[in-house]
């Protein structure tokens, strides 16, 4: 583990490699899992925010299951996540393009119709970051649905921590992720 300000960082998050590769694993990410997307207490009002805009572009199905749990829900561990269409499938947030489950707001976001890009915690994948007291876990995940974003970042021999220098910069500011460079570099070392 390598710390960094009030973080502890796998090791993994250096070694690994990872490129998305939609056209592959079809934004599975979206659709699987045991409860929705984590969210941040902060992103709650982003939801609430986007929602109008994002409205029309969701499946019957998504709009239903928010409708009927609300934006967001908390979850077993009482943690704030998104809601699942039929509390067990994918996030009400996906929507289908060709065949690939995608985000509704991060469409929006791209689209120029909204500033929030989506929950951090799906910006971050495939890393996951744990809270405790006294500081925040970040780790690896692994999962088989993304072993083909595994090979594509050995092919072209991405680290992770490279893969998601956006969404690291935005949860941790870029100092943090400068730091995190540097200990990478010594970690090649």
């Amino acid at each position: 583990m390598i710390a960094i300000d009030n973080t502890m960082v796998s090791e993994e998050i250096l070694k690994k490699k990872f490129v998305c590769d939609l056209t592959s694993c079809k934004g599975h990410c979206c659709v699987e899992g045991e409860s929705g997307a984590p969210l941040e207490k902060e992103e709650l009002t982003q939801l609430e925010e986007v929602f109008p805009v994002i409205r029309d572009m969701l499946t019957p199905e998504g709009l239903e299951s928010i409708e009927q749990q609300g934006l967001y829900l908390v979850d077993s561990d009482g943690d704030y996540v998104t809601p699942l269409v039929g509390g067990f499938r994918e996030c009400a947030y996906t929507i289908f393009e060709g065949g690939i489950a995608k985000c509704s707001i991060e469409k929006a976001f791209l689209e120029g119709k909204v500033s929030f890009r989506k929950p951090v915690s799906c910006h971050l994948y495939p890393v996951r970051i744990t809270k405790y007291k006294a500081y925040e876990a970040v780790n690896y995940e692994k999962w088989s649905v993304c072993s083909p974003a595994c090979a594509l970042g050995e092919q072209l021999k991405v680290p992770v921590y490279v893969f998601l220098k956006d969404s690291l910069t935005r949860k941790y500011g870029e100092e943090w992720y400068k730091q995190l460079q540097l200990a990478a570099e010594l970690y090649e070392k």
